[in-house]
């Protein structure tokens, strides 16, 4: 294939023709890559996958990193960028679209250019700007571009609490005040907030509040006991676009979006050194090696333990049904 550096088109020189009706749902991830296939696009493309929607891409970052962490990051142009969001829209078409990591203003400034210009529907913004852990990922000029171009565009924005503190100018640690973060947060411009407990202790960790200027609701889920939780986040906004595509209404997309996430939790993966990502893909382990199923479910430990032998195997709730099921299990 010959490559070509030829320039984005002007989005107002984009050409609006009837674009075929796709036989499944199209969403679109605009994230970064992560080389150890926990986090980033590809997380997100696995989750559009099991959801029965067809993924597409937008790269804005390549990154190397594994289970113990990041020793590299390097940026596309946003010229790039918008060239595959472009060559998707004007194609295929999407239904539902979800932001990650765009590492910088200048990627962040070409994605919302796009945004406001072509159809880019129930756009999820996952505003990756600190690590659960508090870490600063982007600079000052980012995180303002981010605030005041990209946010307002938002149907669904899902700031963990550190983000949220910084979006709200409010320090979180009570659920009172993730309740007054997700309010001030609102009037940002998004449409719905969704402000992530992952990040908080005790009772509060994992308990999300949304808030879409009407409905103030706290989403509890149960809880799950493992360290290997990378790309929780990304997974989560994932899901959530994948609902929205295929017509559920926010607050059922996110709150089908947190049950999947809880789901993939409980199966997460130990590989690698350190932090092993979520199982997206957790009821297919059952259909390849059903015979291994023993009678009792087992802890966390030995699940975690068994993950690298293959001993053992969840349920498959798959979404077939009849001579389908049987002949995927």
């Amino acid at each position: 294939m010959a490559a070509t550096s030829a320039s984005p088109i002007p989005v107002a020189s984009i050409p609006v023709a009837p674009i075929p009706v796709a036989p499944i749902p199209v969403a679109m991830t605009i994230a970064g890559s992560d080389s150890g296939g926990g986090a980033g696009i590809q997380a997100d493309l696995r989750t559009f996958a099991f959801h029965q929607v067809h993924g597409t891409s937008t790269l804005t970052c390549i990154t190397a990193q594994n289970t113990l962490g990041v020793t590299r990051v390097d940026a596309l142009p946003p010229e790039a960028v918008t060239a595959q969001i472009q060559a998707v829209v004007v194609d295929i078409g999407v239904q539902a679209v979800k932001t990650g990591m765009l590492l910088n203003q200048a990627i962040i400034t070409a994605v919302a250019d796009q945004a406001e210009g072509l159809p880019l529907p129930n756009l999820v913004v996952d505003p990756v700007m600190v690590s659960r852990t508090g870490a600063q990922l982007i600079n000052n000029e980012a995180i303002l571009s981010l605030r005041e171009r990209l946010i307002p565009l938002a149907t669904v924005l899902t700031p963990n609490r550190y983000e949220a503190q910084l979006l709200s100018d409010l320090e979180i640690n009570t659920l009172e005040d993730m309740q007054l973060a997700a309010e001030r947060i609102l009037k940002l411009g998004a449409q719905a907030v969704l402000v992530k407990g992952g990040g908080m202790l005790g009772d509060l960790r994992g308990v999300d509040v949304w808030f879409d200027g009407e409905r103030l609701e706290v989403l509890r889920t149960a809880t799950i006991d493992t360290s290997d939780t990378h790309g929780t986040g990304c997974t989560l906004s994932a899901a959530i676009a994948a609902n929205l595509a295929k017509g559920e209404d926010r607050f059922a997309a996110v709150n089908l979006a947190k049950a999947y996430v809880t789901t993939a939790l409980r199966y997460a993966l130990r590989i690698g050194q350190g932090q092993g990502p979520v199982g997206h893909f957790f009821p297919y382990l059952r259909c390849r090696i059903r015979s291994q199923e023993p009678s009792q479910e087992p802890n966390h430990d030995q699940r975690h333990n068994a993950t690298a032998r293959r001993d053992w195997i969840p349920d498959c709730p798959l979404p077939f049904s009849g001579n389908a099921q049987r002949r995927h299990c």
